[in-house]
């Protein structure tokens, strides 16, 4: 958990000028105020701020400040990596390596590892070549299929 918030920080540190509701989400963030960070993220969020998306999916994924709900952290990462967050991407692929939210697929997994690596995440380069050892190479091309569709449409309609 300490590495998942490590993570965020980072995150919000590196996607930000390190000014305004971003810093003072890191901040409560670094102190485990949770009902802070939901405080500033989730108008945010609803607003369509990517950042603030991934924060309230990362939110929701661990259950902090709000109960654990996989579908309502993967419906924030999915709002937030549509946006191109490749934070949000190299979420969405562990979600489905890991089935939590969504049905187990490792097409999609690789679809949204390599999303977030061609984004610039470097944790979804190793978790991309991670999933790829499990998958046929029908499936690893299928996957970069949707990767290359999805980019192609700016994100949108790709899970």
């Amino acid at each position: 958990m300490k590495k998942l918030l490590l993570t965020l920080l980072t995150a919000l540190m590196l996607n930000s000028a390190w000014a305004g509701p971003e810093a003072d989400a890191a901040t409560a963030m670094a102190r485990q105020d949770f009902a802070t960070v939901l405080k500033i993220v989730r108008p945010l969020a609803l607003k369509g701020e990517a950042w603030a998306q991934f924060a309230l999916g990362h939110a929701y994924m661990q259950g902090e400040g709000v109960l654990q709900d996989y579908a309502e952290a993967v419906k924030w990462y999915r709002l937030a990596a549509q946006q191109g967050s490749s934070w949000a991407q190299n979420e969405l692929g562990l979600a489905y390596v890991d089935s939590k939210g969504v049905a187990q697929d490792y097409v999609k997994a690789h679809n949204w590892f390599n999303l977030g690596a061609i984004s610039g995440h470097v944790f979804a380069v190793n978790n991309r070549d991670k999933v790829a050892k499990r998958m046929t190479p029908q499936q690893i091309a299928e996957a970069q299929k949707l990767a290359r569709d999805c980019q192609a449409r700016n994100f949108k309609g790709c899970d």
